[in-house]
């Protein structure tokens, strides 16, 4: 008989949960498997741990007994695993503007000025950065570079239209669960809650009216005449209190 150890957790980047599998390993080798993945990716991650005995030794026989399995793709090497936790830790801009679209009907223009507002307010309460996107300049306003790539092109007649993109509740969990799985996680999603229900009922003109009062973040990148002017990290840190509303 062969006892199998396995380490299971989720990549949001590919989709799917992931797992490490080693036969006959002992409690102290676990452990330190473990603690190893731990203290590279984060004490707040996902993991748990399974034991099960076959005849066998191959990952095949572990998926023959118990079909929870049968889903999960092996992961060859604990390196390879940590680094597809990792990439999870780190969010974009796409991320937060999913998000923000399975809770608030939006048109493109709104969306990018939420995603931005969602950013400022997380970065100044907590001198950290949100998501891992360069935040520029647009005759509008803000613009988050993955955002405006992937949505300039499905600008909704009506606010209301994109609610049908994420109905499926599946769906919504994994958007839910991609920034839960992030680096301070649980603190981001809060931290998106609050600005939603800060600015979220504003209409895309309200929320372009902030970003473009005197002194802003957008004012102060050179007015926003030029496209492809960063706005930096500092800007934004001294200078969003001009543009909230309170």
């Amino acid at each position: 008989m062969y006892n199998h150890c396995i380490i299971l957790s989720s990549a949001y980047s590919i989709g799917r949960r992931i797992a490490l599998h080693y036969t006959n390993l002992t409690e102290l080798e676990m452990k330190n498997i473990i603690d190893s993945i731990m203290n590279k990716c984060g004490k707040d991650i996902s993991l748990s741990t399974h034991y099960i005995m076959t005849n066998e030794n191959s990952w095949e026989s572990v998926v023959s007994f118990d079909k929870f399995f049968l889903d999960v793709k092996l992961i060859e090497n604990v390196e390879d695993f940590i680094s597809l936790i990792l990439k999870d830790r780190e969010l974009n801009g796409i991320d937060v503007a999913k998000y923000i679209i399975s809770k608030c009907p939006c048109t493109h223009l709104k969306l990018e000025k939420l995603t931005y507002f969602c950013y400022a307010e997380y970065l100044c309460k907590n001198n950290e950065r949100l998501f891992n996107d360069i935040i520029y300049a647009y005759r509008l306003g803000p613009v988050i570079n993955s955002v405006y790539k992937k949505y300039r092109k499905k600008i909704f007649e009506k606010a209301e239209d994109n609610k049908k993109i994420y109905e499926d509740k599946e769906k919504l969990s994994a958007i839910k669960s991609r920034i839960v799985a992030s680096h301070h996680g649980l603190n981001k999603l809060v931290s998106i809650e609050e600005t939603l229900k800060k600015y979220g009922n504003l209409s895309a003109s309200e929320l372009v009216n902030l970003t473009h009062r005197t002194n802003t973040p957008w004012y102060l990148s050179d007015e926003g005449k030029e496209n492809n002017k960063i706005i930096t990290d500092n800007i934004i840190k001294e200078y969003h209190k001009y543009e909230t509303i309170s």
